[in-house]
């Protein structure tokens, strides 16, 4: 895969108590605008009237207003339809100590976002809407100082099969501190069998983990084509609930998550999916990429304030 790296550096060069945040993905991120210089006039003794040096901003002062752009442009999807954190659904995002304890120590923090075309991004009109994107966003304002790389690894179409063959070259080989893993919805569209698929991401589980990655698994989306296998997308998400349970990982649920936008918070289908049926817009990617980021700050947060619960009770409440 030819991926193009996106950094933060441009805007935080000087700064060396601010480390970057490096977004890679299939497709290149829209770059942050730069700071204009001011430039100012200075009026001598003598009342005649000289053109100053330009004043150069200073590195700080790009940097702070670089996240304050960050902010603005994050929180603008959400003016028309706000991004409420569902009051109806049992997330489970359980300690993600490998996160923790390498932010705690101001070690690098390597992000690995594996899955088909909802994390590649199809459906997006821009990379900066796709979820790792957003993500990373999001992870750069909650720790400025942080050294964190968020990696695209969708590729559209695979399910469970085709991305434990690539499992090794996309994942492991990069020596991932948290593997964000979402599974299982081409398995529903293409029949299948659940049990065999199931039997793979465990597989793929115990290798992450293995690899001394945390895991957090995220389930099909709620969308008219997923909903017209019911019974086999209902199948699928218990199974994937099941086995996070089991293997004491995260699990995102974006079925249940989604289900609730659409039924409790009454936002039609198009409003956060595409004319497909099947993948979700710019407000359902930048919704699931907010709602998830902030399951991973709590649970980090939770570690770093000493509340590091064993890995058989849940940290995470809902908001």
């Amino acid at each position: 895969m030819i991926v193009c790296r996106f950094s933060w550096a441009a805007i935080m060069a000087g700064l060396s108590a601010v480390a970057l945040i490096t977004v890679v993905s299939s497709v290149t991120p829209a770059h942050a605008q730069t700071s204009q210089a001011i430039v100012g006039t200075a009026t001598s003794a003598h009342g005649a009237s000289a053109s100053a040096e330009p004043a150069a901003p200073s590195a700080a002062s790009n940097a702070i207003a670089s996240v304050k752009r960050a902010a603005a442009n994050a929180t603008a999807i959400f003016r028309r339809v706000p991004c409420l954190s569902p009051k109806g659904v049992s997330k489970t995002m359980r300690s993600l100590p490998n996160v923790a304890r390498k932010l705690a120590e101001h070690k690098p923090v390597t992000i690995i976002a594996f899955g088909s075309s909802s994390t590649e991004g199809y459906g997006s009109t821009g990379p900066e809407f796709t979820y790792p994107n957003r993500l990373a966003a999001q992870l750069k304002r909650k720790y400025p100082t942080a050294d964190i790389t968020v990696l695209n690894r969708g590729k559209g179409g695979e399910d469970a099969p085709e991305m434990l063959h690539r499992l090794k070259r996309a994942v492991i080989d990069e020596k991932p501190d948290l593997v964000i893993w979402q599974v299982g919805t081409n398995a529903i569209l293409r029949n299948l069998d659940a049990t065999a698929t199931i039997a793979q991401v465990e597989e793929g589980i115990s290798r992450i983990q293995a690899a001394g990655a945390d895991v957090v698994l995220v389930d099909p989306q709620y969308v008219p084509a997923v909903n017209q296998k019911g019974e086999s997308a209902s199948r699928m998400v218990q199974l994937l609930n099941k086995v996070a349970g089991q293997r004491h990982i995260g699990i995102f649920p974006r079925f249940a998550v989604m289900r609730e936008w659409h039924e409790k918070q009454a936002l039609a289908f198009d409003r956060f999916s595409i004319a497909d049926g099947l993948h979700m817009n710019d407000w359902g990617y930048a919704c699931f990429a907010q709602l998830l980021g902030d399951d991973i700050i709590r649970s980090v947060g939770q570690i770093q304030l000493g509340v590091n619960a064993p890995s058989d009770v849940l940290v995470y409440q809902p908001l």
